[in-house]
């Protein structure tokens, strides 16, 4: 009597088998979900950066005064949904300048802007400004 090939023990997968398989399936599936959102998170946060460069770029280019007017002290703004902020003060210890045939002297500006998403970045410069009369 010949067997028919259904009826063969090795015809087919089992229960086990397949089971096994959808759980490696799932498995798999849920390793490539994290590392898309890491990904995804990754991406936005690099976004972010990347708008608060350019706005920190843009006030330092408009906000900041003209050397003529730069004076020492601390300027406040908001450019859209970004605040901004300029430290004016002196260099160090190390910068001060004794003669008076110098008509200007560095000043070191700090510009810190904070986007909406709380993020915030810092940029430091030194720039010229006049001498003080004494």
């Amino acid at each position: 009597m010949s067997r028919s090939p259904i009826d063969r023990p090795d015809a087919g997968f089992t229960i086990i088998e397949v089971l096994i398989a959808l759980a490696i399936v799932a498995v798999s599936i849920v390793a490539i979900g994290q590392v898309m959102s890491t990904n995804a998170r990754g991406v936005r946060a690099l976004e972010n950066h990347v708008a608060l460069v350019q706005s920190a770029q843009t006030v330092l280019a408009t906000a900041i005064p003209q050397r003529s007017a730069l004076a020492p002290g601390t300027l406040n703004g908001r450019t859209g949904d970004t605040r901004w902020q300029i430290d004016i003060g002196p260099v160090g210890e190390d910068w001060i300048v004794d003669k008076d045939d110098v008509n200007w002297v560095p000043e070191l500006v700090k510009v810190r802007v904070r986007g909406p998403a709380g993020g915030m970045i810092t940029l430091e410069t030194v720039r010229l400004m006049p001498k003080p009369k004494q």
